[in-house]
Formats: C-alpha cells, structure tokens, sequence
C-alpha cells in the first residue's frame, strides 16, 4: 500500500512548531539553530509516540481490538503515551514493564495509574544470578511466558489484545515518521529555513528509521542523523532490515545499506552520548539539560532528548555538523522523566545543596 493511502486516526497533534533556538544559536556561535516541538503533540503530555499511536489505533479499531498492551521499561513514555490513546478511543490500557515495582511512585507511573492503566512488573533481577550469557535468553522466557499468561487473562473476559512492542516499533507505527518528513519541509518552505541536517534519537529506532525513510522517499533537503540513547543500542544491521520492510510495504522504492546510516556516538565514558546505561541519571546529560532550559526555556527529558541535545552540540562544536549549515533537533518528548524518583534524586546535590550557588535564597522574619 502506498504511504500516502494509509488511514490513520487522530490521538494528538500533527503540525507542531518548528522553532529557530535564537538564543542557543547566539551562544554557540554555529550558525541558526532549529527545534521540531514533539514533545507539543498535547496526548498526555506530548511526545513523538503520538505519530506512531495515530497509524497503530487505527489499525486496532479496524481489526475489533478492545485493548492496548505495550511493553517498557519502568518509566516508559511509550507506555504513557499508549495508556492516553487507548483511554481515547475507549480501549483497555494494560502496561507491561520490565523491572521491579518501585517502591515510590513518580513520574510517568503516577500518569499511567490516573489514566486507569493496569500495569505489571516483570521482575527478572533473579536471572542476574545466571551466568552471564545465559542471562539474556533467562529474561526473554519469563517476559515470553508472563505475556501469555496476561494475554490469557484478558481474552478469557473477552478483551482482544493488540500486543505493541516496547517503544511502537512497528511498521504501522513508523509511518507516523513518514508522514512528519513532509510537515517539516512544509514548514521549513513556509518559514524560509535552510537546515542540512535533523538531529534525533536512536533507541528502538522506530521514529528515526522512520524520518530517514520518509527523507529518503520525499527527497528532503537533510540528512537524518542519530545518537544512540544508550550504550546498549539496537545493531545498525536490524535497522536496516528494518528500513527495507518500510520501503517494501509502504512501496517507497529504495534499498538502504548499513553505509547509508549516518549514527554519532561521542566518545567513552562522560563524552559518549548515550551516557551510563538507559533512562540513568548522569551529570553530563543534565548539563545539557540545563543549558537548554536557561537559553530556550525548552525542557529536554533526561533518557532522550537530553542525551541527543549532547550529541547536537557536540556535533556542532567539532565541525561534523559544519557552522552554517542550519540544523534542526528533534525533540521527542518525556518531560515526565524529569520527575521520576531516581532522577530528583540525582540533580539534588546541583541544584539544591548550596544557597549561594543555586542562587537559592532563605529570607526569614
């Protein structure tokens, strides 16, 4: 089926802004500086889940689903993002997240729970005991049998359960990234924006095989960059693969090789982009955070957006991203993360230890 012929309903917002960063632009002196406003798409709280959601609910309403399940981990924006549109279109949301129930709830749980989300914790922290190649394989069987036995439950209520995976990363989903490619050089026409290059995360690799699909079939005038968001990320050769079940189904003509991908990763330790391990606060991720917020009064979210904003800078600050050239960045969302539990935690001692420093101030009677 052509892309263009696909139905899809409407669980948030398209069309959301394309924004020059003037001032993030004016301090690193690199040319103009563009932000896509993902994290604007008004489901739940916004997020890039939202473009993949409009192609995948329509397919659960075509098909007599009556329940949304998807995978995560604790903290998941997928997850909460799945949870809003099954409520939505009057479906069941059912979260299944991989990891132990914390014993605090915060952030994206605390959204999942109002929502009405039946959520279970698949913890497999026993298989850690495992000898380690056998660890892998350990948790893939629980979470395998745990999914069947919550589908199980369900369908004996009668519920029909469409079973997404962790982060959408389906082909129906991607064609919600597609189908942005042609929004953003609208937009790019109509505000006069020359820009070589979109900047985005790699994690799942749903979203950005989707945008270098759609840059690819559309002829876009920039070239699709990813950052790794974890140092355990999804192998070049998958993606691939991936891409070219896009062009085979949605009938986009191309073949994409593994040399066509363009992936930055930083460098070891602090400098790599995808910093310590997934959704893990680390200091460097939050200092781009932070410098984000205090040019553009943007709020990057500390598993994403924070660590591709790492990758950004750098980027343009070593010349791979050369001066002039206009770039854009692609902010997906996940603002909910900034108020998890294991983050607070975290930015404690920077931003609330020292008065003078913080430039916190106690004024008493």
């Amino acid at each position: 089926m052509k892309i263009e012929n696909l139905k899809k309903a409407q669980v948030g917002y398209v069309n959301t802004p394309l924004e020059k960063m003037s001032a993030l632009s004016e301090a690193l002196g690199k040319g103009n500086l563009y932000i896509k406003r993902d994290d604007m798409t008004g489901l739940a709280l916004g997020g890039n889940k939202a473009r993949k959601l409009d192609y995948i609910v329509q397919f659960a309403l075509d098909n007599g689903y009556t329940a949304l399940m998807t995978f995560g981990g604790v903290q998941t924006n997928h997850g909460r993002l799945t949870v809003a549109a099954a409520v939505r279109f009057g479906l069941k949301p059912i979260l299944v997240l991989k990891g132990a129930k914390p014993d605090y709830m915060s952030g994206n749980l605390l959204l999942d729970r109002l929502m009405g989300a039946d959520i279970y914790f698949v913890d497999t922290t026993a298989a850690d005991k495992l000898p380690e190649e056998q660890q892998a394989a350990a948790k893939k069987k629980f979470l395998d049998e745990c999914t069947e036995k919550i589908v199980a439950q369900y369908e004996a209520k009668g519920e029909k359960v469409l079973n997404i995976p962790i982060g959408g990363q389906t082909v129906i989903g991607s064609a919600g990234y597609i189908q942005a490619i042609p929004e953003i050089m609208r937009q790019m026409k109509e505000q006069n924006i020359q820009a070589k290059h979109l900047v985005v995360g790699y994690g799942s690799t749903g979203t950005f095989a989707g945008l270098w699909a759609g840059a690819k079939y559309y002829h876009a005038p920039f070239e699709v960059i990813g950052i790794p968001i974890e140092p355990d990320y999804r192998p070049v050769n998958e993606t691939v693969d991936f891409i070219n079940e896009l062009s085979r189904t949605f009938e986009l003509g191309f073949t994409c090789k593994e040399e066509d991908l363009h992936l930055e990763m930083g460098g070891e330790g602090s400098d790599f982009y995808g910093g310590v391990g997934y959704n893990e606060p680390d200091h460097t991720t939050q200092s781009y955070i932070e410098m984000l917020a205090k040019t553009e009064a943007i709020f990057a979210d500390p598993c994403y957006t924070g660590k591709v904003l790492h990758g950004f800078v750098d980027l343009l600050e070593r010349g791979v991203i050369p001066a002039g050239d206009g770039a854009i960045l692609m902010h997906t969302g996940g603002a909910p993360g900034l108020w998890t539990k294991e983050h607070l935690d975290s930015m404690q001692e920077t931003y609330w230890s020292d008065e003078t420093t913080d430039h916190v101030c106690v004024m008493k009677l």
